[in-house]
């Protein structure tokens, strides 16, 4: 059983960064491709980032793309979101999630879900 747990969420103003986490409590993680989605009340969960099982292949959702950057550090099971010039439709709960094999972009493909990270920006 994989367990996920994002961390890194808060409050920022617009133009500002944060980094989120992504930890895995398995190895099992190290044979996954893993996603970030994010979601906020009413709306779909839209796809954020997914970078293949050995980090060599990152793929960004339109809205994100030249402003995140998704890396994994397979020695200690996690993955990162570097998300720079937030504006305030990034606003949502981030959550990371993986599955075993190659990077896909619906959430459906998706086995393994964190509890999310709220990211909150003000204008």
């Amino acid at each position: 059983q994989v367990q996920l747990v994002e961390s890194g969420g808060g409050l920022a103003p617009a133009g500002a960064s944060l980094r989120l986490s992504c930890a895995a409590s398995e190895r099992t993680f190290g044979r996954s491709a893993v996603a970030w989605f994010r979601q906020n009340p009413g709306k779909d969960r839209e796809f954020v980032a997914a970078v293949s099982v050995n980090g060599a292949r990152q793929v960004y959702g339109d809205s994100v793309k030249g402003r995140f950057t998704i890396a994994r550090d397979l020695a200690i099971n996690t993955v990162y979101l570097q998300m720079n010039s937030l504006t305030p439709e990034d606003t949502a709960v981030y959550y990371c999630a993986s599955r075993e094999g190659f990077i896909r972009e619906d959430d459906s493909m998706y086995h393994y879900w964190g509890q999310g990270t709220q990211v909150t920006v003000s204008s």
